[in-house]
């Protein structure tokens, strides 16, 4: 939990939960609940820049979440990002490496830039390649919800995965 905090420190977090990197569905679901229509979502779109919300599990523990019953979960699609994860234990916390409200990164050298002396190591796994967040989609609820629009077309996500024409925000 002391690395947690330590994130939440560097990152100047006050209440907002932290996402959760996972190396493979298998290790998502020792964080997270999965539906058989989020799992179909998952094997879509995975790894890839979608992170969905989900209901945790009970083994997440709440610092991470701020005892909110739900946790942002991703497979990223990025090599050096899933060897870290698989040699972590196939869940690692994981949010871009800026401080809040400052631009996310796109290199090693622009999140030194912004974290230089408050962190023990910057991992360079070169330049990110699409330069826009992922996009963040709740599925607690009965529809499911944007919360950010990101690198991943929405509308591909809603339409085709979920096989739905509801209204979404």
């Amino acid at each position: 939990m002391d690395a947690v905090k330590r994130v939440i420190q560097v990152k100047g977090r006050s209440e907002k939960p932290l996402p959760i990197l996972c190396s493979d569905q298998t290790s998502v679901e020792r964080v997270a609940e999965l539906s058989e229509r989020e799992r179909s979502i998952g094997n879509r779109f995975w790894p890839g820049p979608l992170t969905l919300v989900l209901r945790k599990t009970a083994e997440l523990p709440s610092a991470v979440t701020f005892s909110l019953p739900t946790v942002g979960v991703r497979i990223p699609d990025n090599d050096v990002a899933l060897q870290l994860i698989r040699l972590c234990g196939g869940v690692l916390v994981g949010t871009s490496a800026n401080r809040t409200g400052q631009p996310p990164p796109l290199t090693a050298k622009m999140s030194l830039d912004q974290l230089d002396g408050d962190v023990d190591l910057i991992l360079d796994g070169g330049t990110v390649k699409l330069g826009l967040p992922s996009t963040i989609l709740d599925l607690t609820g009965e529809k499911p919800r944007v919360l950010r629009k990101g690198s991943l077309d929405v509308d591909s996500v809603v339409h085709s995965v979920l096989r739905t024409s509801e209204a979404y925000p």
